[in-house]
C-alpha cells in the first residue's frame, strides 16, 4: 500500500470528504457503474485506515467555502500498489493531484506519504549525494562552504570570470550560478563555460584544489537540457544548477539517467506549493519525489533566511532531505542558503542535530565581507569552526579579525 495523510478542513462530516477522496480517486465516479466489482474494489479502491481530528479552524483556507468555523482532521488514506506502480507521474495524478478538485472541502494538505518496498530500486536516486559532494570537492570535517555570482543577472561572461577567479583565490569550496541565470543573450553558457572552467581547472593544477561549480543548465526541452550538460562535462566541470519545478518530472528522469553531473535542485516555485498553510502540501513529501529522481543537492533556505520560511520550516525540510526513504545512500545534501552569514551557524549546528553534513551556501555574506570575498569565506569557516567548538562568536572573534569585522558588517541581519 501507498498511504498518504491528508490534512482535510471542511464545514461538513470529515469522515464523508475522507471516504469519498479514498473513493474519487480510485475507483469511484460520481453513479454506481455495473463494472465496479466488489473484487476490483478489493484490488485497486483506496481505503481510509485512520482519522485523527485537529482542533477546528476559525475560518476556512478556501475563500470560497464562507466565513464559519471548519472542522479539521488528519486522515491516512492508503492506495493498493497495483493501482498506481511506481510511475511518480501517476501516484502525483492519483493520490495527490486529483484530490484538490474535490467539493465540500474548504482546505487539503498533503503532510505525510509513506512508499512501499516496491519504490525501492524503481528509480535511480542521487548519484553523488553527500559523499560524492564530499569527495569532489575535496571538504571532510566540515560544511562545503559555497557562494553565489552577483549580481544574479547582468554580468558577462568576462565579468562572471573576473568575480570567480576572485572567488576562487579566496578559497571557497563551491560557486553557482544564481537560478535565475541560464543561457541569456548577453551571457550564453557556452561562453560562460569556456570563460570560467581554465579558471577552475588551472586553481586545481597549482593548488591541487578543484573548486566546484554550478552551472545553470535548466532548460524546457530535455534535448537542450541534455547539451548544456555536455557542455559543462566536457570542459572539465562536475556540477549544474536544476530548476526542478521548472523542467519537472520528466525533463529531471531524462536529465539524471544521462548525467555525469553534481544535480543541484533549486526549488524555485515551491512556494506555490506550501505557502498557505491549510493549503498544498508538505515539503516533507515533495521533495521525496525529486530524491528518487536524483538530485544530489537540495536548495532549502536556512535560518533567519531573507524570505518568508520561518525557522521551523527550514529545520523541517532539513530533517526531510536526510531522513533515508529507503537507505541513507537517497539522501540529498541539505543546502543552505538566503541571507545566510557566519552569524547563523551556531543556530544551524545546534538546531540540525550537530551535524557539519550540509552546503553553507552565502552569497552576500561572503562577496560583500567589508575586507573583500576571501576575509568573507574565512569569516564563515571561522564561525563553523566557534559553533561546533561551542565558543560565542563574539568570544571567537576577539582572535579572528574576519569574524569580527563580519559581525560588523550583518550582525543587525540587514546586509547579508
Amino acid at each position: 500500500m501507498i498511504t498518504l495523510t491528508y490534512r482535510l478542513e471542511t464545514s461538513g462530516s470529515i469522515e464523508a470528504l475522507a471516504a469519498k477522496i479514498a473513493s474519487d480517486q480510485s475507483t469511484g465516479t460520481f453513479v454506481a457503474l455495473a463494472g465496479e466489482t466488489e473484487e476490483l474494489k478489493a484490488r485497486v479502491a483506496a481505503r481510509v485506515l485512520a482519522i485523527r481530528p485537529l482542533p477546528d479552524a476559525d475560518r476556512p483556507s478556501l475563500p470560497e467555502a464562507g466565513d464559519g468555523p471548519s472542522k479539521r482532521a488528519d486522515v491516512d488514506i492508503a492506495f493498493p500498489f497495483d493501482a498506481i506502480g511506481t510511475d511518480l507521474s501517476a501516484l502525483m495524478t492519483i493520490a495527490i493531484g486529483g484530490a484538490f478538485s474535490i467539493k465540500g472541502l474548504s482546505g487539503i494538505r498533503i503532510i505525510d506519504m509513506k512508499l512501499p518496498e516496491e519504490y525501492r530500486g524503481a528509480h535511480p536516486g542521487p548519484q553523488f549525494g553527500v559523499a560524492g559532494s564530499r569527495r569532489l570537492t575535496g571538504v571532510n570535517g566540515r560544511p562545503i562552504i559555497g557562494t553565489i555570482v552577483k549580481p544574479a543577472l547582468g554580468l558577462r561572461p568576462p565579468e562572471t570570470a573576473a568575480m570567480v577567479g576572485e572567488l576562487i583565490a579566496a578559497g571557497v569550496d563551491f560557486i553557482k550560478d544564481d537560478e535565475k541565470l541560464m543561457s541569456p543573450a548577453y551571457s550564453p553558457l557556452s561562453e560562460r563555460v569556456i570563460a570560467i572552467m581554465p579558471l577552475v581547472l588551472d586553481h586545481e593544477q597549482k593548488t591541487g584544489k578543484k573548486v566546484m561549480y554550478a552551472f545553470g543548465i535548466s532548460h524546457a526541452d530535455p534535448d537542450e537540457m541534455m547539451r548544456n550538460h555536455d557542455l559543462v562535462a566536457k570542459a572539465g566541470g562536475n556540477c549544474a544548477v536544476v530548476n526542478i519545478n521548472s523542467i519537472g518530472f520528466g525533463g529531471m528522469a531524462y536529465l539524471r539517467k544521462r548525467s555525469s553531473l553534481v544535480l543541484h535542485a533549486h526549488r524555485n516555485g515551491w512556494d506555490i506549493l506550501t505557502r498557505h498553510p491549510g493549503l498544498g502540501m508538505d515539503f516533507k513529501v515533495w521533495q521525496q519525489f525529486w530524491r528518487l529522481l536524483g538530485v544530489d543537492q537540495f536548495q532549502i533556505n536556512g535560518i533567519a533566511s531573507k524570505y518568508w520560511e520561518p525557522d521551523w520550516s527550514f529545520i523541517s525540510s532539513f530533517e526531510a532531505v536526510t531522513t533515508p526513504i529507503f537507505s541513507p545512500d537517497d539522501c540529498a545534501l541539505p543546502v543552505a542558503g538566503s541571507g545566510q552569514w557566519g552569524g547563523q551557524a551556531p543556530e544551524t549546528y545546534r538546531r540540525t542535530g550537530r551535524t557539519v553534513d550540509l552546503l553553507y551556501l552565502c552569497g552576500g555574506g561572503i562577496v560583500s565581507h567589508p575586507d573583500g570575498p576571501g576575509a568573507g569565506v574565512r569569516a564563515v569557516q571561522q564561525a563553523w569552526q566557534a559553533a561546533v567548538d561551542g565558543i560565542p562568536l563574539a568570544d571567537f572573534a576577539l582572535s579572528h579579525p574576519e569574524l569580527a569585522r563580519s559581525i560588523e558588517k550583518f550582525g543587525d541581519g540587514k546586509a547579508a
